[in-house]
């Protein structure tokens, strides 16, 4: 493995999800594999599981773990080729990713979209830009897209919680929010779905569709209660238009799930990547309950992630 930005980069999901069952039975087992490494850690947007899980990943690798909030610690960056850097950017992209490309052996790199421009977000600049400046691999910590870090410990848990032989039934349902969010959790997640051992199902009010190129192996529909039926597993998660970038076509009253809703379910287990706005997107009811396994999921994030940085190591050494 050369670098992590998507499902894409992965050669054998199953294999890659029997690894991370492996080394969560003996996360030290491979403390010398980074040794005299350094694991750069980038943010530019606020982060709690991704950031912590990470960390304690590259420590169980043996390496040396450095993390820069660089929207507040770092200068501000250029990513147009060619600007006179006359105005507020202070320090060009090429520059710092050489930079720091330098300094460290693996980057792990966030940032979020604008949801002003969905070309600009979606050309995914800022990331291949990091990629080509930098040189060496590089993990995506979530960028404007996709979020494969929290998709592949999402399978993670999936596969946990499932009856061996057994192809569950995944939905991934649409939940209101008090402000705009971004697709990344969204897509990412169906695309790895997409890619897995399950049925997939997506449900969603109308305009909410996600890119073509996330769901294509995915039944959509608008109709949330046919779409629980006999689930097995419901990711709750929010997400802004796509057709109309960035906006908020509705308040998603009734869209909220309940353990009444999922009475109509094969007793489904509920997963959100978190943080989760209580009683908006999620009941109390379901996420203090039995149902929930949120907790798991955020548990799954440091496997999912020394899985992948130790993959990335082993191409290194």
């Amino acid at each position: 493995m050369k670098k992590f930005t998507s499902v894409q980069d992965v050669a054998d999901l199953k294999d890659l999800v029997k690894e991370a069952q492996q080394l969560k039975q003996n996360p030290y087992q491979d403390k010398e594999l980074g040794q005299n490494r350094t694991l750069g850690l980038l943010f530019l947007n606020p982060s709690l599981r991704t950031r912590m899980s990470t960390q304690i990943a590259g420590a169980n690798l043996g390496m040396n773990v450095m993390v820069m909030n660089l929207d507040k610690e770092g200068w501000a960056l250029e990513t147009q080729d060619g600007a006179i850097m006359n105005g507020s950017t202070v320090e060009h992209i090429k520059d710092a990713a050489a930079v720091m490309g330098q300094y460290c052996d693996i980057i792990g790199i966030r940032s979020f979209p604008k949801l002003q421009s969905r070309e600009e977000d979606y050309n995914e600049d800022l990331l291949h830009k990091f990629i080509s400046y930098c040189k060496v691999p590089v993990v995506s910590l979530e960028s404007a897209t996709r979020h494969p870090l929290q998709s592949f410990a999402d399978l993670l848990t999936i596969t946990e919680n499932t009856p061996a032989g057994k192809r569950p039934k995944v939905v991934l349902t649409w939940a209101p929010h008090v402000k705009a969010i971004p697709q990344c959790v969204a897509n990412s997640f169906a695309e790895w779905m997409g890619q897995a051992d399950v049925d997939l199902v997506i449900t969603h009010p109308e305009g909410y569709e996600l890119a073509d190129e996330f769901t294509r192996n995915a039944q959509v529909t608008t109709n949330q209660q046919e779409a629980l039926q006999d689930a097995d597993f419901v990711y709750v998660k929010n997400w802004s238009s796509y057709t109309e970038y960035g906006k908020v076509l509705t308040d998603g009253e009734g869209w909220m799930m309940t353990n009444e809703k999922l009475k109509g379910t094969n007793n489904a287990k509920v997963m959100h990547c978190l943080p989760v706005r209580r009683n908006v997107e999620l009941s109390d009811e379901i996420l203090d309950g039995p149902n929930s396994l949120v907790l798991e999921q955020a548990n799954n994030r440091t496997y999912a992630a020394q899985t992948v940085l130790k993959r990335l190591l082993e191409g290194l050494n």
